[in-house]
């Protein structure tokens, strides 16, 4: 197959192996370490895969830009380590690919745990364009999710691929509205699916909420400033706030940490750190 599978790891090990046994057997696998973790060079080398170890945790966006530096093939998949392809959903992509010559990127119906294929609908940063129900047939849409993600690499390159600047969150986002304005539409193609239960990637903790609300802020008020949406340090404030003061930000000690890592990523752009 003429795609290059890219897939970022942060103590992702108990996921990957699954992940890894959905893709056909002809694909290029690249791992990106950013959590050097402890048997994760063994495990990839027993796979024939490619691991590549960044200099610690240095973001998605920039660790899938790593990924992909130096690769041939045409396409390039980004695909979440707790992420699985259904049968057939790699090839139904690239048909559609193939259907679709100006379309830039493809991305598959996701299936949560309750089983429903679903899409992401609508972009916060554009959140006057959006789809209106779930499709049934390949669809022009304005954004596509980045836990499966396939872009033609010659695309990805021109837009410089994803925003360094998005250390967590909001990178599928930018990333879509980029392509689309400068290289080509969108395409949800329903014939392909990926079995995806958010927040399996890495081990739960207080300490993985807390970073994980901190960058969530700090995304939003970069990618809106960036898309000049109105008043970013004050919706990302309010945001942070509605989420920290709420019963689903109070009923745990993880949900709380998420709370105050919101918060802390506000001041952070308030007090201009980068």
């Amino acid at each position: 197959m003429d795609v290059t599978v890219i897939t970022v790891a942060y103590h992702s090990l108990a996921v990957l192996p699954a992940m890894a046994r959905s893709l056909p057997p002809d694909v290029r696998l690249v791992v990106v370490d950013n959590g050097g973790e402890a048997g994760l060079a063994e495990w990839t080398f027993a796979q024939g895969a490619r691991l590549i170890t960044a200099q610690g945790n240095i973001g998605f966006g920039r660790a899938c830009n790593l990924g992909a530096e130096g690769g041939t093939t045409g396409f390039l998949l980004f695909l979440n380590p707790d992420a699985r392809l259904a049968p057939g959903s790699l090839d139904a992509l690239l048909e559609a690919a193939g259907r679709h010559p100006q379309a830039v990127a493809f991305g598959p119906l996701l299936q949560g745990a309750d089983g429903v294929p679903g899409c992401k609908r609508v972009s916060a940063l554009a959140p006057l364009d959006r789809v209106a129900a779930v499709p049934k047939t390949d669809t022009v849409v304005p954004v596509l999710s980045g836990a499966a993600l396939l872009v033609r690499r010659q695309a990805f390159a021109a837009v410089g691929g994803f925003d360094p600047g998005l250390f967590l969150y909001f990178e599928d986002d930018d990333l879509s509205l980029r392509l689309r304005a400068t290289c080509g539409p969108l395409i949800l193609v329903p014939a392909a699916k990926v079995l995806h239960q958010p927040g399996q990637s890495s081990p739960a903790s207080a300490a993985l909420s807390w970073q994980r609300g901190y960058h969530l802020t700090r995304s939003y008020i970069h990618a809106a400033r960036k898309h000049r949406l109105p008043l970013p340090l004050a919706m990302g404030l309010l945001h942070a706030l509605g989420f920290a003061l709420s019963r689903r930000g109070l009923r745990t000690a993880q949900a709380r940490a998420h709370g105050r890592g919101r918060l802390a990523g506000v001041w952070s752009r308030i007090a201009g750190q980068k």
